[in-house]
């Protein structure tokens, strides 16, 4: 990407190709504007509050260094949601949009840029005339045609640095732009993983809850055939399948929540809702987490979360804008030109004369404007402006504070949802040992049914717990790189929209080479 400076440079060099001595007067003059004064205040970046590192940094489970997260989905090491994550990449709707934004300021881009030059314009007209009989000129009721064809132009210098401001206005909104691009990605990415572990999860609880109708069939067969005995009373078989009823009541939620989660996983692969049976083949099973995760410190947060960035181009784009307000204190100099020919029908010229030379028509000189007497209108912009700025400051500092919240905030549920997750292992072994031991017993007749009621209700409310948990972790990961903004960096070298929309845009309009990838290789640090 270049700085500003090689742009400015670039932009003098193209407007020094004089052919004589106005030539290189007007390229001087460029050179001078482009490189003089810029008013209003130049863009600093604000203090902001900084940890020095994690409060969990002395946790064993992670460790704090600088790292990259191209594709941090890979640490679940499952082929399935890499491939889900690449197509969500290529087809999200959302992403589109995000990218045509990109493309949509680049060309505001281009508008700003063109005000370091000359604005050329060339007019042409044919016209027929009759004056009034009443009028007061030497043939009034004359008729007559007049034909003009004329090349003008006016430019207007860059004496105060206003053109200078609004392209940098434009280039940090163009960023910010790409910041929100790249912000859009990270939330994709970390969305649809997110979906991906709920619909696993709602599958494993799904599949739990068909076990536990399995063997709660097995305790109703058994209170049935001791009722047929004679040894127990009705209760024990009504009660059994009150347990039972109460079991499979719950699938059709877990079926209804799986496809909902589904429709929202196709939504994200910018499909109508789906089955999605093909793409979901593979083990049905909570992908496991990795037992350590690298992370950065709190001052990577600035160069790698898109949020940030955007929030500081806008600042930027801001602080430019009070320059801007500001210049309208001073007269705008500008110089125009105009060539034409003229001619008519009236007296001895004829129409057909038009491209002779002696008709033609020069106009050339400089000008100004001031507005003088809006000084108050003026200066209340400067400070409506002046007053955004502020909040755009505040808007970023807040943005970094929240930041390191977020990531503090799931790192700790990650490292605790750990524990968790092992304790509530270690209760579903005990819960099923309970179920079978409390089995055993009624079969035997020490036990009444009370207490396989009790055992059966407490493995399916364990195993339930245990596979929330641990896909509980999985999205505490999962949003951790989110916070830490892992993900945006797959769209490098690609283009931001996709093959069918850049052909649909192509066939519409000239874009010149603004549709090329290697436009958008910024990002990162500012």
């Amino acid at each position: 990407m270049k700085t500003e400076e090689q742009h400015d440079a670039n932009v003098a060099d193209k407007m020094i190709r004089p052919v004589n001595s106005a030539g290189l007067v007007c390229g001087a003059i460029i050179i001078l504007m482009s490189h003089g004064c810029s008013i209003g205040p130049d863009y600093h970046r604000p203090p902001v509050t900084l940890m020095p590192n994690w409060l969990e940094a002395s946790n064993t489970k992670f460790t704090a260094k600088t790292t990259p997260y191209y594709q941090w989905w890979q640490a679940f090491n499952d082929p399935v949601l890499n491939n889900l994550i690449e197509t969500a990449y290529h087809q999200n709707l959302t992403i589109q949009i995000a990218g045509a934004r990109v493309l949509e300021a680049r060309a505001q881009l281009g508008i700003a840029s063109a005000s370091f030059f000359p604005q050329p314009q060339v007019n042409g007209s044919v016209q027929y005339d009759k004056t009034s009989h009443a009028g007061t000129g030497s043939s009034p009721g004359s008729t007559y045609s007049e034909s003009q064809l004329s090349l003008a132009a006016g430019w207007e210098l860059d004496f105060w640095g206003k053109f200078k401001r609004e392209f940098q206005s434009a280039r940090s909104i163009w960023l910010s732009s790409l910041a929100d691009y790249d912000n859009a990605l990270v939330s994709l990415t970390a969305g649809v993983a997110d979906s991906y572990i709920s619909l696993r999860t709602t599958e494993k609880r799904l599949e739990i809850a068909q076990q536990n109708v399995a063997i709660q069939k097995a305790s109703l067969q058994i209170a049935q055939a001791r009722l047929d005995h004679g040894t127990v009373t009705s209760l024990d078989v009504a009660q059994a399948q009150t347990v039972l009823n109460d079991t499979l009541a719950t699938i059709p939620l877990l079926e209804t929540l799986l496809r909902q989660e589904k429709n929202s996983l196709s939504l994200y692969l910018g499909l109508a809702p789906s089955d999605l049976t093909n793409i979901l083949k593979g083990p049905s099973q909570i992908p496991a987490s990795p037992g350590n995760v690298v992370i950065g410190i709190p001052a990577d947060l600035l160069r790698r979360r898109p949020d940030i960035r955007s929030a500081e181009y806008q600042a930027m784009a801001q602080s430019a804008q009070i320059g801007i307000a500001k210049s309208d204190l001073f007269p705008a100099f500008s110089l125009n030109g105009a060539f034409g020919l003229l001619a008519t029908n009236s007296g001895t010229s004829k129409l057909n004369e038009t491209f002779q030379w002696r008709n033609r028509t020069v106009q050339l000189g400089p000008s100004f404007q001031w507005n003088i007497l809006n000084f108050e209108r003026i200066k209340n912009n400067m400070r409506a402006q002046d007053a955004k700025f502020q909040q755009l400051i505040l808007a970023y500092q807040n943005t970094i504070l929240n930041a390191q919240k977020e990531v503090e905030d799931n790192l700790s549920a990650y490292l605790k949802d750990q524990d968790r997750a092992e304790l509530l292992g270690k209760s579903a072994e005990a819960a099923q040992m309970a179920l079978d031991l409390a089995i055993r017993q009624y079969r035997e007749g020490t036990k009444d049914f009370t207490t396989v009621i009790a055992a059966h209700q407490a493995l399916l409310n364990e195993q339930n717990n245990l596979a929330i948990a641990l896909g509980g972790i999985d999205s505490d990961l999962i949003s951790l790189y989110r916070a830490i903004g892992g993900g945006w960096e797959i769209r490098n070298g690609k283009p931001l929209i996709s093959a069918e929309s850049l052909k649909e845009m192509t066939a519409r309009t000239d874009w010149g080479k603004l549709l090329a990838p290697a436009e958008y290789m910024i990002g990162g640090s500012l």
